[in-house]
């Protein structure tokens, strides 16, 4: 296990060294302005370094267990179609439908694959909405130094504990790689991942949990549920709010709690706050893990019904905000 933590670690860290020479070389840079969280120039891209850990250990699962050959190759599509998009987004910005459009494709084919796995129309179609919905979430999210790999590299830890064979080792990469990634985005980002990175991330994440609730039924996906509250819930209230209020809810804001709460407390402070958040999430989940399901679904409906008041209480925060400049963004 140790050889192979390094091993992607050491992948991740070497490919985001060379994904920053390689945005400074081209001119690909994040600018500050009023949509943005961070006040300097900044390389964008480095993103890539965790598809490419991803690839490597997905193709090296492949090779070890025949039997996973099917899901880890619909992964390795899915995750390539994301990540592909993202890197053309990165270098000339795409139109969001286009950005979605390939997103739901890549979440048609590891669908399909769970489908023909399974035997079942639900289960291919819970993989399709999670590839869908998570790939966004993850690029809803990424916009402060660090959160977005952290709360993946959280969420690996908690898919390689409920994961087994061949996913286990591959959400291991995961968390790897976010770990060799992460000294080049926080607590000052010297390059952001880009829509290449929090696009796959959300993509990662959806096609291994998917395949762990697929192990563990209905508990799987309560105890899943908790270390994702952070995101989902921030994710979700400022798109539906956004919607009610009639804005191009597609078109990039700073109106998540965590952009609000970082105008105010700067970019490290918060982040640190959602890993805690998440970090707590999992411990209850390996509690609850031990009890009923009925109980592990009563947990989770009051921790989200937390996250949603925290969520309330940050967003009264904007009127009081300090006009500062946070230092760079992840």
């Amino acid at each position: 296990m140790t050889a192979w933590l390094i091993l992607h670690a050491g992948i991740a860290a070497l490919a985001t060294w060379l994904a920053r020479r390689y945005a400074l070389g081209r001119a690909l840079l994040d600018h500050p302005g009023g949509r943005r969280s961070h006040a300097t120039p900044t390389p964008r891209g480095g993103g890539i370094a965790l598809v490419l850990a991803l690839l490597v250990a997905a193709f090296a699962l492949a090779l070890r267990d025949p039997g996973q050959r099917l899901l880890l190759g619909a992964f390795v599509a899915g995750l390539s179609l994301v990540a592909v998009v993202g890197w053309i987004d990165d270098h000339r910005p795409l139109p969001a439908w286009v950005r979605l459009a390939v997103h739901a494709v890549a979440g048609l084919v590891f669908g399909a694959a769970v489908q023909f796995a399974s035997g079942s129309v639900g289960w291919g179609g819970l993989a399709f909405v999670a590839a869908l919905v998570l790939s966004n979430v993850w690029n809803f999210m990424d916009g402060i130094n660090g959160i977005a790999a952290s709360q993946a590299l959280l969420l690996g830890v908690a898919l390689a504990w409920l994961g087994g064979g061949a996913w286990t080792w591959l959400a291991l990469a995961l968390v790897a790689a976010c770990a060799g990634f992460l000294p080049f985005n926080f607590p000052q980002a010297r390059i952001f991942m880009g829509d290449v990175g929090s696009g796959a991330l959300g993509f990662a994440i959806a096609g291994m949990g998917v395949v762990t609730v697929g192990r563990h039924g209905a508990f799987g996906g309560v105890l899943l549920l908790l270390p994702l509250s952070a995101f989902l819930v921030d994710s979700s209230l400022t798109l539906a709010r956004r919607v009610l209020r009639g804005e191009q809810w597609w078109t990039a804001h700073a109106q998540h709690a965590y952009q609000i709460w970082a105008r105010r407390s700067g970019h490290a402070v918060v982040t640190l706050v959602y890993v805690g958040w998440t970090a707590v999430g999992l411990a209850v989940a390996l509690v609850l893990a031990r009890g009923e399901v009925f109980m592990a679904w009563m947990v989770c409906a009051v921790w989200y019904g937390l996250a949603a008041l925290a969520w309330v209480r940050v967003q009264r925060f904007e009127p009081m905000a300090v006009s500062k400049n946070n230092k760079e963004n992840g």
